[in-house]
């Protein structure tokens, strides 16, 4: 019996990217610089030593959040957005700026959407089971 029958979401296509392969957007775009920095700044003092302890800090985090995210794969995940919208999905993979998760069987307050993208902008928390 399948009484439980989810309402399906239709799928919004976006524009294609600048380059042939449409796999991002032009690096020297203004929304490019400003979403994805490519210096790391610093918050400590100009000394060498902070400024390792600083980098040994941010590689050790690095690491971890990458471990959770290969740990999330294929995994039921809950997503806590903006304005208390909470969506569950099976986490997929995350693009290499982390600017977005590709989810399969969204489920938001509006039905169900069989893939989508998640800007991580949008994103405060997320859980999931070991």
């Amino acid at each position: 019996m399948r009484g439980n029958m989810k309402t399906p979401v239709s799928v919004l296509r976006l524009p294609r990217g600048p380059d042939p392969n449409s796999r991002g957007f032009d690096p020297n775009s203004p929304r490019f610089i400003a979403l994805c920095p490519t210096t790391l700044s610093s918050s400590s003092s100009s000394s060498g030593v902070g400024d390792e302890e600083e980098q040994r800090l941010r590689s050790d985090l690095r690491e971890r959040f990458l471990r959770t995210l290969l740990l999330m794969t294929d995994k039921r995940v809950e997503f806590n957005m903006h304005e208390k919208v909470r969506v569950r999905a099976r986490f997929g993979a995350s693009d290499i700026d982390v600017l977005n998760f590709q989810v399969c069987d969204l489920e938001t307050p509006l039905g169900v959407q069989k893939e989508a993208l998640l800007r991580c902008q949008d994103v405060i928390s997320c859980s999931f089971e070991l």
